[in-house]
């Protein structure tokens, strides 16, 4: 039987992306997303939740977020799921996760906050191939 590994969000940036390159001379590209959520309880009140999500881009698309995209915009990723973990100096063991991002759609027009995008995008950008967990190590990551 085989598995599904797939996260979808539409959301605003909580920073500008940040665009690095690897020691492999392959970009790199993190944002952070936020999504919301409201909901009324059986009392009748309103409630309202944020979530935020780590975003990891590669390739052409890495560029495109960074080039295009600012704090506040608009967007749509979808891609799989990763956790990574590491242990710093101290000892203590790091988890992180994140959505490794495949495809973006742009949906904050142009003048809004953050948006630079002429119009909403109707063709995802589809991201060059994250490496193999087994050919990237922590070390290889610029953050």
């Amino acid at each position: 039987m085989n598995s599904l590994n797939r996260a979808e969000i539409i959301g605003n940036l909580t920073r500008d992306p940040e665009l690095k390159t690897t020691q492999n001379n392959q970009s790199v590209c993190t944002a952070g997303v936020a999504t919301n959520r409201a909901w009324t309880d059986s009392n009748g009140e309103k409630h309202d939740e944020a979530e935020f999500h780590n975003v990891v881009c590669w390739g052409k698309l890495a560029e495109i977020v960074s080039q295009y995209l600012k704090k506040g915009a608009k967007v749509f990723f979808s891609g799989r799921l990763r956790t990574r973990n590491w242990e710093d100096d101290a000892g203590i063991k790091h988890y992180r996760t994140e959505i490794v991002a495949q495809d973006m759609i742009m949906l904050s027009p142009r003048g809004s906050e953050g948006g630079e995008s002429n119009n909403v995008s109707v063709e995802p950008v589809e991201s060059a191939p994250a490496p193999k967990d087994d050919d990237i190590s922590i070390e290889d990551l610029p953050f």
